[in-house]
């Protein structure tokens, strides 16, 4: 078993490298730097947690990576939905015939169906428009772990639409007819 190194021995034999490493997965200087920086905090403080310092080189690559993948998981922003999708929600079904119009009585009573950590998160994103970081205050989350609640739930939501409804869509993925063999709303 290798002894463990220093925080800054790390930083001198290993910063070109992961560096090096971080660059060429962003194509971006600055924000290379940037994530080397939090790479260091993190190998810092948690260096001692090492038990092994042959392994040294393979945990900086995981820490580095990982680093990665959380800028990129919370640098995506939150798609908000359509204007008038969300417009249609609120509307009463129309003599036209448009199956979203008359769809949108199913959407608020199967929200409420999913389980509470989805029908929340789901309700107060999709139906009250609240932003997620405010929602994430809200439930006492972190941001991630909201957008992953909103995202279940709308999968789950999905789930429910497609036992309840039997669905034909258009070449374009449009409904154009429906049936419903629901028994708990009138769909």
């Amino acid at each position: 078993m290798q002894e463990i190194k220093s925080s800054e021995q790390v930083w001198q034999d290993y910063h070109a490298n992961l560096l090096s490493f971080l660059r060429h997965r962003t194509g971006n200087r600055d924000l290379a730097e940037d994530l080397l920086q939090d790479v260091f905090v993190k190998i810092h403080s948690r260096l001692e947690t090492l038990a092994d310092g042959e392994r040294l080189q393979a945990w900086l690559y995981r820490i580095a990576q990982n680093s990665l993948i959380d800028h990129y998981r919370t640098a995506r922003e939150y798609e908000p939905l359509p204007d008038d999708l969300a417009e249609r929600w609120a509307v009463e079904p129309g003599e036209d015939g448009d199956i979203w119009q008359e769809l949108t009585t199913c959407l608020r009573p199967m929200v409420e169906w999913l389980p509470e950590p989805y029908r929340e998160a789901l309700r107060l994103s999709d139906l009250e428009g609240v932003p997620l970081k405010d929602i994430a205050a809200q439930l006492n989350l972190s941001l991630p772990g909201v957008k992953s609640r909103v995202q279940r739930g709308r999968a789950k939501l999905k789930e429910l639409f497609l036992t309840c409804c039997q669905f034909e869509f258009d070449g374009r993925g449009q409904p154009i007819s429906y049936a419903t063999n629901c028994q708990r709303t009138k769909c």
